[in-house]
C-alpha cells in the first residue's frame, strides 16, 4: 500500500510524471495521480527514450514476471511482435511461459530437444570461435589462453572442423602450421578437454550434431524451457550463449515482425558467466540497430556482484522495481538514479506495484492490471494457493453428505430448522450495502462536451456551477461533490492546462475515488448518450399505517444470498455446539471495517480501519480534509507511523487533504486492533507534544474511545 507524504507524493511527484505521456499498450494505473499508463518504448520517440531495453526487478511474489508476460503477451497482440523467451525456472519442471507461449501459437523448445553445431556454416566465422570459446569458459574457465586461443583458431580452419567431434579430432591431432604440430596439440590439449564434455561427458548431445536441427524463426513466440536442467550446471549458460547466437545471426536476419524481444528469465545466470555476458553486451548495444529489445527480468542487483554486470544493467533504459528491502531499494536506486521518495515507497509496494523509470527522467508508481485470461496465463503460484485454499475453504462434498444424511434421518424437522427462503418486499431485512451508480449526471458530460468543442470558458464556469450545487446539496466531501473534480481535471487536459490537471487528479485519488470516473461506464458499452438521463431519485419511505416513523422500502435480494444462507443451515447442522453458535454470531456481525470521526484540538479527523480479506493484516488510515487547516498529523499503530506536517503553500499551489496509513499484522480476521492519532491544530507549535486519542476498532463496525471506554458514533463513506 503506497504511503507517500501528501505534500510530496500528491504534488511534485504527479506533475513530473503527468508531463510525459507514452505510446503504446495499455500498463496499468499510476498510483501517484490515478491516470492510465500506457509504454510501448519502440514507439517512443528517440529523445525521450534512447534505447528499448528494459530492466525488470523484484523479490518473490513482487509481480515482475507477469508484468513482463503481460507486456509481452500485448505487444505481440497489439503491433505483431514477435518474442524469443530464454526460461529458466517454474513450477513443476515446467518453464513460467509455457502457458503463454502456447496460448498465442507460439513454441516450447525444452533443453535437449534441439541440437545447435557451433561450427556450422550458418554462423559466421567470428561468431563460431566466440561461442565456441563460450562452451569453453562455462565448463574449464582457465582452459583459454594466448596459446589454447591460437591453437583454437588453427583447429577451426581444418577441413574436418564441421562440428564439434571433428574440432575435437582436429585439436588432438593438428597439422603443421605457424608452429609446429607437436606444439599446436600440446596448447590446445586443455580446450579438447573442454570440449569433449560436450561430445563425450554429462553435456553430450547438446551441440555435438553434425546438422543443427534449428528452430522456426517466423512464431509469435518461442521460449526455451531450460527449466529441468540443474540451475547450477553450466550446460545453462552454455545454451544461452547458443540461443543468444542463433537469435543475432539467424533469428533476427531471418524474422519479418516489425521488432522483436529477447527475454532474458533469471538474467543474472546470463550476464554474470564469462561466457555469455560478452554475448548479451553485444546485443544490448547493438539491439537500436538491428530491432530488437532486450527485456531483462531477476530478482536484485546484489545477484550481479559489483563487476561489469552491473555496467549491462545502465544499458538498460526502461526499468520497473517492485518490492525490495531497503537496502536492495538503496543499490538499485543509486545505480538506476531514481529519486529519495522513490526508493523509500520500493519496500512498501504490494505485489503488481512498481516504481517504473522511463528515460532520463521519468518516475512513476503503477499498478499492473490483467484481466482474467491474463490471470490465468501469468499464474506462477499455483501450489502456494492450492495449499492455501485447502486449509482456508471447508470441504462442501463432506457439508453436503453430512446434509443430506440428516435429512434422511429427519433431523431437520425435529430441530424445526428449514432452507430459508427469498426474502421479499413485504419480508426480511432491508438492502444494506450501497449499490454503485449505473447513471451519470448529465452535467458532467455537458461540460466535458463544450470543453472538446473549445468553448473552455464556458465549461470552466458550469463545471464551478455543478460542484457548488452538489456541495450544498451533499457536503463537501461526498461523492457527487469529489467526481466534479475529475471533471475539471479533464476540462483543464482538454483545454491546455496539464499541470492544474494532475494536481485535481492528485487530490481524487488520495481522497480514494477513481479518477477517471467515466471511462467505468463508457467501457462496459454504454455511451454517454445513452446515459445522458437525469439521476434515478431515491425510494421513498411509506407511511407506517400505525404511525410513528415512516417504514423504509426493502428491495428484493439477490438470488445468491439464499444460496449463502442455505450454506451456513446446513453447516450449522452439521456441527451443532455452543462454539459453533458463538463462531455463527461472531461471523453474522462481522463487517471487516470499522469507522468514526474524532475531534482532536479544534480539527475534525476521520479514521478507518479495514480488514484484509485474508485476515492476515489491517489497514489504518486517517484523514484529514485541508479546510480544517492542521499543522501535524502523526499515527501510530504498534511499531508502525506515520506523520506529517503542513509546509506554507507556493504560490498557485492549493491545500491538500491529509491522509496517513498503516498497515499492521493480525492474527486472525476477528482481532481488535488500536490507533493513536495525534493532531495539532491552528495552535500547535513544532516540537511540543499534540493533543492524541487512542482508539480500538473492532471489525464488527464497532469503535471504543479507550480512555473512556465508550463507544464512538460510526461514519460510513467510501472516500476512505
Amino acid at each position: 500500500m503506497i504511503r507517500l507524504p501528501s505534500s510530496h507524493a500528491a504534488i511534485t511527484a504527479p506533475l513530473v510524471a503527468s508531463s510525459t505521456q507514452f505510446p503504446g499498450i495499455p500498463i496499468g494505473k499510476s498510483l501517484l495521480d490515478g491516470r492510465p499508463f500506457h509504454l510501448s518504448p519502440v514507439l517512443t520517440e528517440t529523445a525521450l527514450l534512447p534505447s528499448t531495453n528494459s530492466l525488470a526487478l523484484g523479490g518473490l511474489g513482487s509481480g515482475k514476471s507477469t508484468t513482463g508476460k503481460i507486456r509481452i503477451r500485448r505487444e505481440i497482440l497489439h503491433h505483431d511482435h514477435q518474442a524469443v523467451v530464454i526460461d529458466s525456472f517454474g513450477e513443476d519442471n515446467i518453464g513460467e511461459w509455457g502457458a503463454l507461449a502456447h496460448s498465442l501459437g507460439g513454441q516450447v523448445i525444452e533443453a535437449g530437444s534441439f541440437t545447435l553445431n557451433p561450427c556450422s556454416d550458418l554462423l559466421p566465422p567470428e561468431v563460431r570461435e566466440q561461442l565456441i570459446r563460450s562452451l569453453i569458459a562455462a565448463v574449464e574457465p582457465g582452459a583459454l589462453t594466448y596459446q589454447s586461443t591460437h591453437a583454437l583458431q588453427h583447429a577451426l580452419n581444418h577441413p574436418k572442423a564441421t562440428n564439434l567431434n571433428g574440432l575435437v579430432d582436429a585439436l588432438v591431432r593438428p597439422e603443421d602450421g605457424r608452429w609446429p604440430a607437436a606444439k599446436l596439440a600440446e596448447w590446445g590439449e586443455g580446450v579438447a578437454i573442454g570440449l569433449s564434455r560436450y561430445t563425450e561427458g554429462s553435456l553430450r548431445g547438446l551441440f555435438d550434431g553434425q546438422d543443427a536441427t534449428l528452430p522456426p524463426t517466423d512464431l509469435p513466440i518461442l521460449t526455451f524451457d531450460f527449466s529441468r536442467l540443474d540451475r547450477n550446471s553450466p550446460a545453462i549458460p552454455s545454451l544461452m550463449a547458443a540461443v543468444s547466437c542463433w537469435a543475432e545471426h539467424v533469428w533476427l536476419p531471418q524474422s519479418t515482425a516489425v521488432h522483436r524481444h529477447l527475454v532474458l528469465e533469471e538474467a543474472w545466470q546470463i550476464l554474470l558467466s564469462p561466457a555469455t555476458s560478452e554475448l548479451i553486451q553485444r546485443l544490448l548495444k547493438n539491439s537500436r540497430k538491428a530491432g530488437l529489445s532486450l527485456d531483462v527480468l531477476m530478482h536484485t542487483l546484489s545477484d550481479l556482484g559489483d563487476g561489469k554486470a552491473q555496467d549491462l544493467a545502465r544499458l538498460c533504459e526502461v526499468a520497473h522495481i517492485g518490492r525490495l528491502n531497503p537496502e536492495e531499494a538503496a543499490i538499485v536506486g543509486t545505480l538506476l538514479g531514481l529519486p529519495a521518495w522513490a526508493i523509500k515507497e520500493i519496500p512498501h509496494l504490494d505485489p503488481g506495484q512498481a516504481v517504473w523509470k522511463v528515460g532520463p527522467h521519468y518516475v512513476d508508481i503503477i499498478e499492473t492490471t490483467r484481466d482474467e485470461e491474463e490471470a490465468r496465463l501469468t499464474d506462477t503460484s499455483s501450489r502456494r494457493r492450492q495449499a492455501q485454499e485447502s486449509l482456508a475453504e471447508p470441504d462442501l462434498t463432506l457439508v453436503k453428505e453430512a446434509q443430506e444424511e440428516e435429512k434422511e434421518d429427519g433431523n431437520y424437522e425435529d430441530q424445526g430448522q428449514s432452507l430459508p427462503e427469498p426474502i421479499d418486499i413485504e419480508q426480511g431485512d432491508a438492502w444494506n450495502w450501497e449499490m454503485p451508480p449505473n447513471v451519470i449526471d448529465a452535467r458532467h458530460y455537458d461540460v466535458i462536451e463544450a470543453a472538446r468543442q473549445g468553448r473552455c470558458s464556458e465549461a470552466a464556469e458550469l463545471a464551478v456551477i455543478g460542484e457548488r450545487q452538489d456541495i450544498a446539496a451533499h457536503g463537501i466531501n461526498s461523492d457527487e461533490a469529489v467526481s466534479w473534480l475529475s471533471t475539471r481535471a479533464k476540462v483543464a487536459e482538454l483545454c491546455g492546462s496539464p499541470a492544474t490537471a494532475a494536481q485535481l487528479r492528485a487530490t481524487v485519488s488520495r481522497m480514494g475515488k477513481e479518477v477517471e470516473w467515466w471511462t467505468d461506464t463508457t467501457a462496459a458499452g454504454t455511451s454517454p448518450a445513452e446515459q445522458h438521463v437525469p439521476p434515478p431519485t431515491a425510494p421513498t419511505a411509506a407511511a407506517n399505517p400505525d404511525g410513528g416513523h415512516p417504514v423504509p422500502l426493502k428491495r428484493r435480494t439477490w438470488p445468491y444470498a439464499a444460496a449463502v444462507a442455505a450454506l451456513t443451515v446446513a453447516i450449522a447442522a452439521v456441527w451443532q455446539n455452543a462454539a459453533d453458535d458463538k463462531q455463527a454470531a461472531k461471523q453474522a456481525a462481522y463487517k471487516g471495517v470499522s469507522a468514526t470521526e474524532l475531534n482532536i484540538d479544534g480539527v475534525k479527523t476521520r479514521a478507518l480501519a479495514d480488514w484484509s480479506k485474508d485476515g492476515q493484516s489491517v489497514i489504518l488510515s486517517v484523514s484529514v480534509n485541508p479546510d480544517e487547516k492542521p499543522k501535524m498529523v502523526r499515527i501510530d499503530s504498534g511499531n508502525q507511523t506515520s506523520h506529517e506536517e503542513t509546509q506554507p503553500l507556493k504560490e498557485g499551489q492549493f491545500p491538500m487533504p491529509i491522509r496517513l496509513e498503516v498497515k499492521v499484522p493480525v492474527k486472525d480476521r476477528y482481532q481488535a486492533v488500536q490507533l493513536s492519532v495525534m493532531v495539532g491544530g491552528s495552535h500547535w507549535k513544532p516540537n511540543t507534544r499534540a493533543p492524541h486519542r487512542t482508539i480500538e476498532f473492532r471489525p464488527d463496525e464497532t469503535a471504543i474511545d479507550t480512555e473512556t471506554g465508550k463507544p464512538l458514533k460510526q461514519w460510513h463513506s467510501r472516500l476512505l
